[in-house]
């Protein structure tokens, strides 16, 4: 999985590129294919936006945006809403192989 960090009218410190690295880490557990990580992080006066941008296989992008005083609570937040649509996705993919639809043809069969 490719990662990066990048920063807008901020410096990212290697404490945060590390912290941002590791909770990443985690959202392959939640789906496997996922092939890059961006996470960009904008400070707007007090606040701290962080954008991530995750890519999975079949060019299928998931992007979650969180403001929050904090960067680690940023992170953290933004990895929450990451993970629910990677999550998602994740069970809409499953459901819709094992679903039989109307119209099949045991149902019409039988009529």
């Amino acid at each position: 999985m490719r990662f990066a960090a990048t920063g807008r009218h901020i410096e990212i410190t290697e404490a945060m590129r590390q912290y941002a690295e590791e909770k990443a880490g985690r959202l392959s557990r939640f789906y496997d294919r996922v092939q890059s990580v961006e996470v960009v992080v904008e400070k707007e006066g007090t606040q701290n936006k962080v954008e991530m941008v995750v890519t999975t296989d079949h060019r299928h992008t998931f992007v979650g945006q969180v403001g929050a005083s904090d960067y680690y609570e940023a992170i953290d937040l933004v990895i929450d809403k990451v993970e629910g649509q990677l999550r998602k996705h994740k069970e809409k993919h499953r459901n819709r192989k094992h679903k039989a639809g109307h119209g099949s043809r045991e149902e019409t069969a039988s009529d």
